[in-house]
């Protein structure tokens, strides 16, 4: 950088016109205050395009002269440096003449700068041409060395030298690299920055359109879609219109005519089957019906007999019974005597006693055996006459109350019959939680059924819904079960779904899902395989009904055997009884034996006889009884036949009626059908009628209503949707997917600059950051040198440099000072005292002028050591005069006079005295070279 070697004034401030030589290395202006130091240096920082002081301008120093003009003109070095090139080049001489002309234009003041070759006067300036603007002066100074960051250091306030240790790192690192960085890797770096925020933004804005493009093509592809499909459909709905709903309809009402003509021949020879049906079924009843009267009058002449040899038993018991008891009194006559000498009233009492509570227990169950016998004969006359099986109480209360509500039903017991007595076990064991189905004969009464199901608590189903059962699976346990009646389709399923098998060895063999059971009722079933149980009496069936029987006659004979063992019993202790009261009575038993001698004897006689009468009367009765019930049972099963010609009957009745009603009508509609079709067929293609083509619209359409239902749907989709119908959109649907396909293109081609972009920014990135690290090791190095100088230690550690944009615009520059060895201090931490601020400003200040390549250079100091004891105004002279640069120092004449010690040449500056038009020249004093 270079250095001012001389200055000259001309009406600048109260300053008429002066030379000033400045061709030393520390220059001290002093004065005092308001005698014109500052005005000096802001003469010089107007002459180098720099800020004037505070808020003063070089406007305010050209009109205190009252003059239309004023100049500035310096003298300054121009040799060249380390590299070998001048700082003015293409100035060549050692000395360039620098100048300022200040004139007034139109009532404003205009500056016009010039640089020039050799020491050039004043009057030669006037004459040259070759003015310059303050752009292009400002840009030559800085080719020179005097940059902008420069610049700033030299626009310091008065009394603000210390400023610079209060930048903060990032705007110190941003001053150094200012001073020391290569500016064209620097324009560099932000020049393929700005290309690639360029690029970036012009693939953005060419996304954002290609994106646009993209949905127009859509747009248009949606549309095309649009209008195909309206075309699709539209054809559709009218191949449908005009051809595939006829050509279905025709094949469908052809189809309807052949089969409804089959079907009304087979109705036909049904019609005549069921007739011939009705004449037998009408002559089988009438053989049924005699059959039954003949029945019923045998039973009545049953009856008759059976009422006689009641009443002739009823004799013969009675006379039997009288008999005996005869004979009885006679006998205790008879013990009564024997008894009556000696007996104990004491004892004769207790027996009485016991006897009476003998008596009283056997009479008890005389009435338990007597009424069993008589609900044993009511289940044997009901099992003989086929009324039902065994009913629960519960189930026989419950069928009461809906036969008192009119409601018709029977028992699931009455509608089966097992066809095989070794699988009843099996399907008895099944069917147990089934016992006691009430099954409707109406399937309207379910609700009324159900109501009082709900009132009665009734535990087992009411189901209204029966069908007649299913054919039988092969080998199922249904295949051994025969349905009266309609029954519960469940109960079909269920007993179609197990399998019949002789033994679980036999069951190896069967698929996994097979449901099946033994005879001796061991089931499986999904859950797994367990026993049923055998039941110990059974419901469903004949073989029920019979083992019924058999078990029921059992127990009535066993209850007769009870009966007649214990009645004598009964009888003995009554007598016993009578005895004892006689004989309590004191009755003279001698007496009476003697005064009924003769009717004891004559019923010991007859006894004999009226047994015999009585066993024959007996007999007599039970062979009228047992024919009375055989007869019964026959009936049961004619009244049974009946019951069932009947339904058969009327079932025949009822569908040759139904044949008779439904023969016309369906005539006539058969007529309606032929009609129509050969209408349909008038005027159809031949291919129309092919069957392989029929065959494939009928796969498709299924049938002739679905096509017509397809039909309505295609037009009401046809008239609700919105249509594009004009064929143009297919013509620019391809022409904007071509568009698309071209700025895609482009698209990448973009991509794949700005990819070389970015790359291009990643290199001027790096030789950036490569030469920023460069300057602060400079700057390091050079702060390095001045602290040893100054005897201050100084570390200044390179900043983290990342290579990405963020980490370089977060980085900077932290410089610790370590002053008399306290303690290393930052920039502007508030612990450094103010001649220490001093002292870290200078040493940032000169490091900044310590370039090799451009050597020298000056710097404008206003009062440094205005805040400086004397032993640091010395410490900061010595340091000044160690280093090389140029300082125009001022200080005001209050000063020690150690501050006059480091300069070479001192500028005294005086105040202009009252009523004098022109301040007094500055004087010079120049320390003599010894």
């Amino acid at each position: 950088m270079f250095h001012i070697k001389q200055l000259e004034l001309v009406h600048w401030d109260y300053w008429r016109r002066f030379t000033l030589p400045l061709d030393a290395q520390i220059i001290t202006i002093v004065g005092p205050n308001g005698s014109g130091k500052t005005t000096l240096l802001d003469a010089l920082r107007t002459l180098f395009a720099l800020r004037c002081s505070g808020k003063r301008d070089f406007r305010r120093y050209v009109r205190r002269a009252e003059r239309s003009f004023a100049w500035i003109r310096a003298v300054v070095a121009n040799k060249p440096g380390t590299s070998g090139r001048r700082p003015f080049f293409p100035c060549l001489h050692d000395e360039v003449t620098l100048a300022c002309r200040i004139r007034r234009a139109g009532g404003e003041w205009t500056r016009d700068y010039a640089i020039i070759d050799g020491d050039q006067p004043i009057e030669a300036l006037e004459q040259t041409e070759d003015w310059i603007g303050l752009r292009d002066y400002q840009n030559r100074l800085a080719w020179g060395g005097l940059t902008p960051a420069i610049s700033k250091v030299l626009a310091l306030e008065q009394g603000d030298t210390d400023k610079l240790c209060e930048y903060s790192p990032r705007a110190l690192l941003e001053l150094v690299f200012d001073v020391f960085g290569d500016k064209e890797v620097l324009d560099n770096y932000q020049a393929a920055r700005e290309e690639q925020k360029s690029a970036e933004r012009e693939l953005g804005d060419l996304s954002l359109d290609l994106d646009r493009l993209r949905a127009q093509a859509e747009g248009r592809r949606l549309e095309a879609d649009n209008y195909l499909q309206w075309k699709q459909l539209a054809d559709e709905t009218h191949a449908l219109e005009a051809e595939i709903v006829p050509r279905l309809e025709a094949a469908e009402l052809a189809r309807d005519v052949a089969a409804e003509r089959g079907e009304l021949a087979r109705q036909r020879g049904e019609y005549a089957l069921r007739q011939t049906e009705r004449r037998a079924a009408r002559q089988r009843l009438d053989a049924v019906q005699a059959e039954k009267a003949e029945a019923e009058s045998r039973r009545t002449t049953l009856r008759a007999e059976l009422d006689a040899a009641g009443t002739t038993h009823l004799e013969a018991h009675d006379a039997v019974r009288d008999l005996e008891k005869l004979i009885t009194e006679r006998d205790n006559l008879r013990a009564q005597l024997a008894a009556e000498h000696g007996a104990d009233a004491v004892a004769l009492e207790a027996q009485h006693e016991s006897a009476e509570a003998a008596l009283r227990e056997m009479k008890a169950r005389e009435r338990t055996l007597v009424a069993e016998f008589e609900d044993k004969t009511t289940s044997l006359r009901n099992a003989k006459s086929r009324s039902g099986p065994p009913s629960d109480p519960e189930v026989a209360r419950f069928r009461a109350v809906l036969d008192a509500e009119g409601i018709a039903h029977c028992g699931l017991a009455e509608v089966i019959e097992v066809t095989d007595a070794t699988w009843q076990a099996a399907l008895e064991a099944v069917l147990r939680p089934y016992r006691h189905v009430i099954l409707l004969e109406r399937e309207s009464d379910r609700h009324a059924a159900w109501a009082l199901g709900e009132r009665e608590r009734f535990r087992h189903f009411v189901v209204p819904e029966r069908e007649e059962a299913p054919p039988a699976v092969a080998r199922s346990l249904a295949e051994v079960a025969r349905f009266s009646a309609p029954a519960p389709r469940w109960l079909a399923d269920l007993l179609n779904r197990i399998r019949r098998v002789d033994s679980v060895d036999a069951a190896r063999d069967l698929p996994r899902e097979v449901e099946w059971i033994t005879r001796d009722a061991y089931h499986r079933e999904r859950r797994g395989a367990r026993h049923l149980g055998r039941p110990a009496e059974f419901h469903f069936g004949e073989l029920a009904r019979q083992a019924r029987i058999t078990q029921l006659e059992e127990d009535i004979a066993g209850l007769d055997r009870q009966l007649q063992h214990l009645r004598p019993r009964v009888a003995k202790a009554a007598d016993e009884l009578t005895t004892l009261r006689q004989r309590l009575l004191g009755l003279q038993s001698a007496q009476l034996l003697a005064a009924k001698a003769e009717t004891y004897a004559e019923a010991e006689a007859a006894l004999p006889a009226a047994r015999a009468a009585l066993t024959a009367a007996i007999a007599q009765r039970a062979d009228a009884q047992g024919a009375l019930d055989e007869l019964g049972g026959r009936i049961n099963g004619v009244v049974i036949e009946i019951d069932r010609r009947n339904r058969e009957l009327r079932a025949i009745d009822s569908r040759i009626t139904e044949l008779e009603t439904g023969a016309a009508p369906r005539r006539h509609a058969q007529a309606q059908r032929i009609q129509r079709l050969r209408s349909l067929r008038r005027g159809m293609p031949a291919h129309w009628r092919d069957p392989a083509e029929i065959a494939l619209l009928a796969e498709r359409y299924e049938n002739a209503a679905a096509a017509r239902r397809e039909r309505d749907r295609l037009r009401a989709r046809l008239d609700e949707g919105d249509w594009v119908k004009d064929p143009t959109v297919i013509t620019l649907s391809e022409r904007l997917k071509a568009d698309v396909a071209q700025r895609e293109r482009d698209f990448q081609e973009r991509q794949g600059y700005c990819a070389t972009a970015r790359r291009l920014t990643e290199e001027a990135r790096s030789a950036y950051i490569a030469k920023l690290r460069a300057t602060v090791r400079q700057y390091g190095k050079n702060l390095k040198a001045l602290g040893e100088l100054a005897g201050v230690g100084v570390d200044c550690p390179a900043p983290a440099l990342g290579n990405d944009d963020l980490s370089l615009g977060h980085a900077g520059l932290e410089v610790r000072f370590d002053f008399d060895r306290k303690g290393a201090v930052g920039l502007n931490d508030g612990e450094a005292s103010g001649g220490q601020q001093v002292m870290k400003s200078l040493i940032l200040l000169i490091a900044l002028l310590m370039d090799d390549a451009r050597p020298g250079g000056f710097v404008f100091i206003d009062e440094p050591f205005a805040h400086l004891d004397v032993a640091n105004i010395d410490r900061v002279g010595t340091f000044l005069r160690a280093t090389r640069a140029q300082y125009l120092i001022t200080t005001p004449v209050t000063h020690n006079a150690n501050v006059f010690a480091p300069a070479q040449l001192t500028l005294v500056t005086r105040k202009k005295k009252p009523g004098e038009e022109w301040a007094p020249t500055i004087g010079v004093l120049a320390r003599a070279i010894a």
